[in-house]
């Protein structure tokens, strides 16, 4: 049976040149690199190789990287860190209400410790308000967050605008770069950004490895304590080979992006222009254009996302409904309902997130396969009104 892989937002393939690159740091260059010895000086430049691979991608220097166990540790550390650092200073967060669960539950328990957080509402394509930015800043507000692609709906948020808001006021800000880093270009300054995550997994590198940007200057309390790795700013003994694949991912996707970004990007619009062309009353979600070149997101009315998901596996396509983090929850994507869906619309959806391996061939398999499982389920929905 043919089997195409559609959930790349999820995670990606660890690239084989990723996973070459790595393995001489599983056997004869294994040393840990706090060792004064030869092998853990190896190791330690390995890693500091890649922190200047990656500080050059994003615009950064290397001291200005931070590396961590991925995306979810990096905004815990971005939210935690400056919240503590800075709540002498005030404790006023301003988010929007689209973001991921790695940014939502650190906040949820900053609110328990007292802090108040403003949820900016988006518009029905996701995309925060620069205005409504500015209304919500306070004399008492201390950090921004505001992802810069959103995981579900593929909307590239505006956030130099909003970054250059953000610092005209003095306050950090932080973006969850986690979808963007090597699928489009990404340069910290001209964001405006005080600190940003990324994960290598999501950029053919391996998982349990990320990093924070945290700009020259910014005072973030230490998240992780029992070693001074990093400068002191996050205890913990290298994850080498890790770090090795991050970097190496990341030198892939220098070399490759702009020409993935063409290619993707027409595979995403021939989805778009060809999905509501072959079933009736779907609705794409997330920004008609100013979106991520690999995401379609659309909602499948009188059916559930679910549903959908299982038919499409028995065919041997793998997608998915939205973030991999919450799937396992019944309730329907919060992203969803931010932007209007009501609770039946925003059960249908199904998201599709391409990938460096991908060909045309897939999407041709995909737009054929589709229309036929909407069918059947749709032929057994009580709430599809029949011919």
């Amino acid at each position: 049976m043919k089997k195409i892989y559609f959930d790349y937002a999820a995670t990606t393939p660890t690239d084989p040149e990723v996973l070459g690159a790595m393995e001489p740091y599983f056997f004869e260059k294994s040393g840990n690199a706090s060792s004064l010895h030869a092998y853990g000086q190896e190791a330690k430049k390995a890693i500091e190789d890649s922190r200047e691979v990656l500080a050059e991608f994003i615009g950064a220097k290397p001291e200005e990287i931070v590396f961590t166990s991925g995306g979810t540790e990096s905004d815990n550390y971005a939210l935690l860190g400056s919240a503590y650092a800075l709540e002498k200073k005030g404790n006023h967060i301003i988010t929007s209400a689209i973001e991921h669960h790695a940014i939502i539950e650190p906040l949820r328990f900053l609110e328990k410790k007292g802090f108040k957080v403003t949820y900016l509402k988006v518009d029905g394509d996701g995309l925060v308000s620069l205005q409504e930015l500015r209304d919500a800043i306070t004399d008492k507000t201390i950090l921004v967050s505001i992802m810069q692609a959103n995981n579900e709906i593929g909307t590239l948020e505006p956030i130099a605008e909003l970054g250059k808001i953000v610092r005209e006021k003095g306050i950090y800000f932080h973006t969850d770069a986690v979808q963007t880093i090597g699928h489009i270009p990404v340069n910290v300054g001209e964001l405006n950004v005080d600190l940003m995550s990324l994960s290598a997994h999501k950029f053919y590198g391996p998982k349990g490895v990320g990093a924070l940007y945290i700009r020259k200057g910014s005072r973030l309390e230490t998240f992780m304590r029992g070693g001074d790795q990093e400068r002191g700013r996050r205890g913990s003994t290298y994850n080498t080979t890790g770090i090795v694949g991050l970097g190496k991912a990341i030198q892939l996707c220098q070399k490759n992006m702009n020409n993935e970004i063409k290619f993707q990007s027409a595979l995403r619009d021939k989805l778009i222009k060809e999905i509501p062309a072959r079933i009736p009353e779907v609705r794409l979600n997330g920004h008609p254009s100013k979106r991520l070149p690999n995401n379609v997101n659309f909602s499948i009315k009188y059916i559930e996302g679910e549903s959908i998901l299982l038919n499409l596996d028995l065919f041997g396509i793998a997608c998915s409904t939205g973030s991999a983090c919450t799937s396992s929850s019944l309730e329907p994507s919060h992203v969803l309902l931010a932007i209007g869906l009501d609770h039946e619309t925003a059960h249908g959806s199904l998201r599709i997130t391409l990938g460096r391996f991908n060909r045309e061939s897939d999407i041709d398999y995909f737009l054929e396969k589709l229309p036929l499982v909407v069918q059947k389920l749709r032929a057994m929905s009580p709430l599809y009104e029949k011919d």
